[in-house]
């Protein structure tokens, strides 16, 4: 679906008041979460809606800052103790400077370049806020972005094979090697069951 038939229908979503769930809309969608956080961020960011969501918190187990999905929190408890209060500049410094709804300062720069018969589709949606993207001379889009960890950017660029390339860095090129060695590996054992 393109990202103008999506935003028009989470529009009308919201238009109708009440809380829209993440995952109910990414399955009627059919988009990975941080498309649908992409889109959420353009009808905020671009065409003004006033979206509100709260997903950006202090974690105790861990105790650092980190995303959290709302739709999946199972318990919910009142502690005796006040909130701590993060300033704006260290929540977008920590929660805003990476891919998705991964947190980290340790920023890495990601480096894709995707197919012609792809490139058009990529060069309209928005990744991140601070990417940068360029056509080359044979078509192709290259596309450069931070992250902070790897594991959603690569499910997202898993979706464009074979029509998309890691060209940097290479930790980031081994893990999408890893990941599609071991869904071949998968699929060779699921044939091998279906055949028996």
């Amino acid at each position: 679906m393109a990202q103008t038939e999506r935003l028009y229908k989470l529009r009308h979503w919201l238009d109708g008041g009440g809380c829209l769930r993440p995952a109910w809309a990414e399955r009627e969608l059919e988009v990975s979460k941080s498309t649908l956080k992409r889109d959420i961020q353009h009808l905020r960011e671009r065409l003004g809606m006033p979206i509100d969501s709260d997903a950006d918190a202090w974690c105790h187990q861990r105790q650092a800052l980190r995303s959290f999905s709302v739709d999946a929190i199972e318990q919910v408890r009142v502690l005796a103790h006040p909130a701590i209060d993060i300033d704006d500049a260290e929540l977008d410094a920590v929660l805003g400077a990476g891919y998705g709804n991964f947190a980290g300062r340790q920023l890495q720069r990601a480096r894709l370049r995707f197919a012609p018969e792809r490139a058009r589709w990529v060069a309209a949606e928005i990744w991140h806020p601070a990417q940068h993207g360029r056509w080359d001379a044979e078509g192709r889009w290259l596309l450069d972005l931070p992250y902070a960890d790897p594991r959603e950017l690569v499910m997202d660029i898993l979706r464009h094979v074979p029509d998309v390339e890691v060209l940097a860095p290479q930790e980031l090129e081994d893990e999408v090697r890893r990941r599609l060695q071991a869904g071949l590996r998968q699929m060779g054992s699921l044939a091998g069951d279906l055949d028996e």
